[in-house]
């Protein structure tokens, strides 16, 4: 018997890509699942509060999420934590029950409508100071909360581990940006590879500073 479906209503308080990263000591790779809006409103019949809601690029396609819209749906709760940066997910029914009074204000933090997860794909990203992204760029477009599986054996793929990382799509000249520490990454037998600098200029050169 599926999970029961719960009702769920709030205002947006950001609208990101829900992005699931895949490491391999100095191999990565990204999935692109669709969306996390993070709302402050009620999930059944819970006190309110804030709480984040996992959508399909199908869905944020049809509705254009941005801060400040009221949006209500159902969901069910995730199945493993280490997988997902959202607490509910498989959205369905949704609706919008009311539009951002005005446009957001330029950024940073940009809280607009975001791209689709192609362009996010395309630009790249560098690593974000997890206190910098709670401080400043939880709101923003830009930002990504990305759950990380980290396969420390290759030939021993089951053996893993599972962590969190911030990431930053937006302008190379954000004054709000911080890179924060370099990321490092188990291996097996006990090495550990370093994700230097170069790695995040190399995934953001075909970028120019504003871009």
């Amino acid at each position: 018997m599926g999970i029961s479906k719960v009702a769920w209503q709030g205002e947006v308080l950001a609208v990101q890509p829900r992005i699931r990263l895949i490491r391999s000591f100095d191999q990565r790779n990204h999935a692109y699942p669709g969306f996390a809006l993070l709302l402050r409103g009620r999930v059944g019949e819970e006190a309110e509060r804030e709480f984040s809601v996992g959508i399909g690029p199908g869905a944020q396609a049809k509705h254009a999420f941005r801060v400040g819209d009221t949006v209500r749906g159902l969901a069910v709760p995730i199945a493993d934590e280490h997988m997902e940066s959202v607490e509910l997910y498989k959205a369905s029914a949704l609706e919008v029950v009311s539009r951002a009074a005005s446009s957001p204000a330029e950024g940073p933090p940009w809280r607009g409508v975001p791209p689709t997860l192609e362009t996010y794909r395309d630009r790249g990203h560098r690593r974000l100071d997890p206190r910098t992204y709670q401080a400043s760029c939880r709101s923003c477009i830009w930002g990504c909360r990305m759950p990380v599986v980290m396969i420390v054996d290759h030939w021993k793929p089951d053996v893993r581990e599972c962590r969190f990382e911030t990431f930053c799509y937006g302008p190379k000249s954000c004054s709000a940006y911080r890179a924060g520490p370099t990321r490092k990454v188990p291996g097996r037998n006990g090495t550990t590879w370093e994700e230097e600098e170069w790695v995040d200029e190399e995934a953001t050169s075909h970028r120019g500073p504003d871009e």
